[in-house]
């Protein structure tokens, strides 16, 4: 069996990233597998642990990262988040290609962590840092000082968006979905 690709899918937060994902996630043509994150952050409304994240306190992702346990991790507004290592490479030990949904910090590190591996990095861009905004006061899910951060840590991670192999602007759901979908299935033809 082919061992998986490891796809980073990466960009801002608010910009999208799990709605286009959810889009695509099941197309059998495509053989992906989330990769669920761990972090230390409050669960959400509607979320469920170990199908959204893996929800940890603060002690046990110290343990992780001690362990040696995850792949990449990163704090973002206070809260921890991060890959583990033995899902993503079991999954891709399967034939599965798995698909890493994460900040940009993460992101960075396994791109260089897995430079010489089967490797796709994709970055997601908002139309505008307006748009972005928008987005996110749009969730009503976060205190107005966390949004000002989160735009200024965008304004950031965008300039880097040239790290990665592929960039798509997430103007319109639909077809940004399709581009990802067709960038993963090219990419996979190549192998």
């Amino acid at each position: 069996m082919k061992r998986g690709k490891l796809i980073v899918f990466s960009g801002p937060s608010g910009v999208g990233k799990h709605t286009i994902l959810s889009k695509i996630i099941n197309r059998k043509d495509l053989n992906l597998a989330y990769s669920i994150s761990m972090t230390t952050r409050k669960k959400r409304e509607g979320e469920v642990n170990g199908v959204d994240y893996y929800f940890v306190n603060d002690e046990e992702f110290k343990k992780a990262i001690l362990n040696n346990e995850l792949i990449e991790w990163a704090e973002f507004v206070g809260n921890k988040y991060g890959t583990p290592r033995t899902i993503v490479e079991k999954l891709r030990d399967e034939g599965k290609n798995v698909i890493l949904e994460i900040e940009v910090v993460g992101a960075l590190k396994v791109l260089d962590l897995y430079k010489n591996d089967d490797l796709i990095s994709i970055f997601l861009l908002p139309p505008s840092i307006d748009e972005l905004k928008k987005r996110l006061l749009k969730r009503n899910t976060e205190t107005l000082e966390t949004i000002k951060k989160r735009i200024q840590k965008a304004t950031h991670e965008i300039t880097i968006k040239d790290y990665y192999q592929y960039n798509i602007i997430n103007d319109n759901p639909d077809h940004a979905a399709n581009q990802l979908a067709e960038i993963i299935l090219n990419e996979i033809k190549q192998s």
